[in-house]
């Protein structure tokens, strides 16, 4: 495997290139801005290209060495891609709302985790000897919990990074991320602030193909980083591979 590829072209055509109206600009982001088009900035794609590209290579080599990348999209059209993309390569998020002190009070959070997973075990033995009411306010506090940390309940400590839709909306998790000094790969739309932010992808933090796109390129480099991984700790793929397909050879023999 190796770093996945991503063209221009893909960029344009996930309407990566159009940021906010003129009068809602960051001038923070002035150096990112191509131009304008009909009252609304155009980021410039030859600069979000190897920017985008050193980012995905940070969290190739973050994972590669056995870090912990966390996802953070919490507005409506983030959630969903941001789960899905975080799942598919084995790493943790946050879609629902961001807890402040998530990971600043870790030892706090590490408590709720764990009362969701007593909830889900009583839930799943039946919730015997409880009366229909409180299994009712059982269920509506597992579904919340599940909601809020469902995404974190395996994370095991904080992250060694983070992927970030929407620096506004999150702004939150990357103060807190800074106040641990852990690096942050961030979208940053033409108004928003790119400050606290590691590794700025300049680029449309709205855009549904756009938030796609960039959550499918990040997962796909977290897997390759996965299988470096597992080649340095001598898990040879190849074989893993193979074996299914000898051992049915062998049956029909």
């Amino acid at each position: 495997m190796a770093l996945p590829e991503f063209s221009m072209r893909q960029l344009l055509e996930a309407g990566v290139h159009y940021g906010h109206q003129t009068q809602r600009w960051n001038p923070q982001m002035g150096e990112y801005i191509y131009g304008d088009r009909n009252g609304i900035h155009i980021i410039d794609l030859t600069q979000t290209v190897p920017m985008l590209d050193a980012a995905l290579n940070f969290i190739r080599e973050t994972v590669a060495k056995n870090g912990r990348i966390l996802f953070v999209g919490t507005k409506r059209q983030a959630s969903k891609p941001i789960a899905e993309a975080a799942e598919k390569c084995a790493q943790y998020y946050m879609n629902h709302r961001w807890l402040g002190g998530t990971l600043t009070n870790w030892q706090t959070v590490s408590k709720s985790i764990q009362r969701l997973k007593q909830i889900d075990e009583l839930m799943a033995q039946g919730a015997e000897g409880l009366t229909k009411k409180e299994r009712l306010g059982m269920e509506r506090e597992q579904a919340k919990l599940q909601a809020s940390l469902g995404g974190i309940r395996e994370m095991g400590g904080v992250p060694d990074a983070l992927f970030v839709i929407d620096v506004n909306k999150e702004d939150l998790a990357i103060l807190e991320a800074k106040k641990l000094g852990i690096p942050v790969v961030a979208i940053v739309d033409t108004n928003c602030s790119p400050k606290g932010v590691d590794y700025i992808i300049p680029g449309n933090d709205d855009a549904a193909r756009a938030i796609s796109l960039y959550c499918d390129l990040v997962s796909r480099a977290a897997l390759d980083g996965m299988t470096a991984q597992m080649g340095a700790a001598g898990v040879d793929l190849g074989a893993l591979e193979e074996a299914p397909a000898e051992e049915e050879a062998g049956a029909e023999a």
